[in-house]
């Protein structure tokens, strides 16, 4: 065990994080005082400007893509990042893809896509972080970025949903194994947050209405990095096999809450 639980290594692996929420969590990360490593997937691009982001806080940061359709080889990208970083204390699986198709259209390539990318990568990418902070004996912590399809269907989104529930108790398995080497295992699950994969890039949520979300609103980046950030900290030690919704009260409502169409329904 380790003598405090703030010894494990101040390096993040962030996956996907070369837009939206990936981008959020490994700023914010990095203004907490950790160095970077983040994954991407065709936006180079994007990949750099979340770097220089990181950089402008005066963090080290280094990238490499990463294709979670090559598996279980590409899961290596955790160790090479960790290597190149010198360490590794916080994983954040957040590399992700959907759907919007109904169940009995969904082609068997499309639906081992979407769960190669969204349950399969997490699960390899978390047993490569899992054994690197049990061997260096310092804790360390694992956040998975789930959705409020973890806990909540939504039509159109089968193989989504079936992925995303599946990470949901992995998430718990994975906090029962591994609380006895000081790495807690927690899920965030966001609503709907304004994104590029949402359709949202560039969009501010706060101008936007959704009368079925309590709050009225898409969420932002960096509200869901928030809850990341504070899970990925030496105060939150206490804290494992949780699920964090990030959802505006979205899952108060139900599943298709973002499409109800006006207010009536906060009249008595």
């Amino acid at each position: 065990m380790p003598e405090r639980y703030e010894d494990y290594d101040r390096v993040a692996v962030v996956t996907g994080a070369d837009s939206g929420i990936g981008k959020a969590c490994a700023v914010a990360l990095a203004d907490a005082g950790y160095d970077i490593g983040i994954t991407w997937h065709g936006d180079a691009a994007g990949a750099e400007r979340t770097a220089t982001e990181v950089r402008a806080t005066g963090r080290r940061c280094e990238t490499a893509e990463l294709d979670l359709t090559r598996l279980p080889e590409a899961a290596a990208v955790v160790d090479e990042l960790a290597d190149r970083l010198g360490g590794l204390g916080v994983l954040v699986n957040n590399a992700g893809t959907g759907l919007s198709e109904p169940f009995v259209d969904v082609s068997w390539e499309t639906w081992r896509e979407v769960l190669a990318v969204d349950l399969d990568g997490p699960f390899l990418c978390s047993q490569r972080a899992a054994r690197r902070m049990r061997a260096a004996g310092r804790g360390g912590r694992i956040i998975n970025i789930t959705s409020v399809h973890e806990h909540a269907p939504r039509v159109g989104s089968s193989a989504y949903c079936a992925a995303k529930g599946g990470l949901g108790l992995l998430t718990k398995v994975m906090a029962q194994e591994l609380a006895a080497d000081w790495i807690t295992v927690n899920a965030v699950a966001p609503g709907e947050i304004a994104t590029p994969m949402t359709g949202q890039e560039d969009v501010d949520p706060f101008t936007q209405e959704r009368p079925g979300v309590p709050v009225g609103r898409p969420g932002d980046a960096r509200e869901v990095a928030a809850v990341v950030a504070m899970l990925a900290s030496p105060a939150a030690a206490y804290v494992t096999g949780a699920s964090w919704a990030v959802d505006g009260g979205m899952l108060l409502m139900g599943p298709q809450a973002s499409a109800l169409p006006s207010d009536s329904w906060r009249s008595v």
